[in-house]
């Protein structure tokens, strides 16, 4: 398993943005796929968007593509989440997450991952 830590969160208006990091204690960065999930009070844990190991395949959920972008700098071993039109419905504790793998291009339920961060909490006001 890998140690994930999200940093980033905070409060927003709603419209503003945020950018989500996501910094892994792992050497070889570039051998894993990655994941933003977000989990609402009283909600399921929901997919966000993912990012294959060379970061030249990405899939989101319908409901935020177009305002979040989803990017990794294998250099830094850190994965990002660009957050733009942030919307009250948004607001989220949002999990980062990885799994060991070159051969799958992107993973959208939560039991395709091994590895988590502890969540940084994203509140967006109206």
């Amino acid at each position: 398993q890998v140690q994930l830590v999200e940093s980033g969160g905070g409060l927003v208006q709603a419209g503003g943005s945020l950018r989500l990091s996501c910094a892994a204690s792992i050497g070889t960065f570039s051998n894993y796929a990655m994941g933003w999930f977000r989990q609402a009070p009283g909600k399921e844990r929901e997919f966000v968007a993912a990012i294959n190991w060379s970061g030249r395949s990405t899939g989101y959920a319908d409901s935020v593509k177009g305002r979040f972008t989803i990017s990794r700098d294998n250099a830094k071993r850190t994965g990002y989440l660009q957050m733009n039109s942030l919307k009250p419905e948004d607001t989220a504790i949002y999990y980062c997450a990885a799994r060991r793998t070159i051969t799958i291009p992107t993973m959208n339920t939560p039991r395709e991952y091994d590895s988590w961060g502890q969540g940084t909490q994203v509140t967006v006001s109206s």
